[in-house]
């Protein structure tokens, strides 16, 4: 007989809690979805400073002795650290079920060149997620079942605007990362504009070191006045773009599952997007969105100009862009969270 308390959930992660400069993360959105259907929620950690913030994370870990199962969000490099941490709390000192959902794009390479921290890590889970895919592949060769859930998007939040014919208004919505190729956009900018003196380019995200670099390439293609530099987009900001843009650029060199792309998508914006990483697990070519090469300007470029030439093919691709973000609302991925849970606690009441 089940037990009548019902699953208290915990998330580790990086939150935004009040903060305005810190987007919501997927940990995040999961926790407060979980929320609002019934189950109790415990969250770390909205703590700016990184060390401390995981040393936040690593208290509510030994503080945290009501909860059931902690669910913990993977990334590679430095911040691989906080699922080693938390694992190993959650596993040997403070004993609960670990759930290890991996996000980070570059998992598929810190994984294989960190193979004993990694294995060790995962071995303490009691189940291994991934949003795409791209990243369970990388990982199922080495023994592990790693099963797959997308990631989830509130989609109420977004306003949807069936568009029929895409404007040359192009945005982007990334942090200023060699990962994410800022570069690519202004490249792509330069060549539609030459077609379409009009066209512009909205790019929003925080600096993590190529923002000068973006801005200097604009100003040596004679596009600077055509880019805006909109900074980080908080949710309000976020709304705004994409009502006044038509067309998404995804220009990364690693990617998994972006929810930034699904945002767009949600709000009827077409994505075209460089084929990389998790990338053709999430879109589909023709029917929700454009993929390119990676790193290929003069074929992203082609891409943006068909659009804008061919209504009817931009609007059919809109359409299909919303649909995929409907598959990734709450009520499609809370069932398949509530599978894995009801097998992971048995004795446990899951709303």
């Amino acid at each position: 007989m089940r037990a009548r308390r019902q699953a208290v959930l915990g998330f580790v992660g990086i939150h935004a809690g009040r903060r305005t400069d810190q987007p919501v993360s997927q940990n995040e959105t999961l926790a407060l979805l979980f929320e609002s259907v019934g189950y109790r929620v415990r969250r770390t950690s909205a703590v700016k400073h990184p060390i401390l913030r995981t040393a936040d994370q690593l208290l509510s870990l030994l503080w945290w002795r009501d909860v059931d199962v902690v669910i913990v969000a993977v990334f590679s490099g430095p911040s691989f650290r906080i699922a080693e941490f938390s694992s190993f709390l959650a596993r040997h000192v403070r004993p609960k079920k670990v759930v290890l959902f991996m996000h980070g794009g570059n998992l598929p390479t810190f994984g294989p060149e960190h193979e004993r921290r990694v294995r060790r890590t995962f071995d303490r889970a009691d189940l291994l997620l991934a949003p795409s895919p791209f990243i369970a592949d990388a990982f199922r060769p080495w023994g592990y079942d790693v099963r797959v859930i997308p990631n989830v998007l509130s989609i109420d939040r977004y306003r949807y605007d069936r568009r029929t014919a895409a404007r040359p208004a192009l945005l982007w919505m990334r942090t200023f990362h060699e990962h994410y190729h800022p570069e690519l956009a202004i490249e792509v900018l330069a060549r539609v504009a030459a077609v379409h003196p009009e066209a512009t380019l909205t790019m929003g995200g925080a600096d993590h070191g190529l923002l000068e670099a973006t801005r200097a390439r604009a100003e040596e293609l004679g596009v600077l006045d055509r880019v805006r530099f909109a900074g980080y987009l908080d949710a309000a900001g976020k709304q705004a773009a994409f009502a006044a843009h038509d067309v998404f650029l995804n220009t990364n060199r690693v990617d998994n599952m972006p929810v930034s792309v699904l945002e767009a998508a949600a709000s009827g914006l077409v994505p075209v997007a460089t084929e990389v990483g998790g990338i053709p697990d999430l879109l589909t070519d023709g029917v929700d969105s454009v993929l390119v090469p990676g790193g290929d300007a003069d074929a992203m470029a082609a891409a943006v100009l068909r659009l804008i030439d061919d209504p009817a093919r931009y609007a059919a691709l809109a359409a299909g862009a919303r649909a995929l973000a409907e598959s990734c609302a709450w009520p499609a991925v809370g069932r398949r969270w509530r599978d894995e849970l009801e097998l992971l606690l048995p004795a446990v009441v899951i709303p």
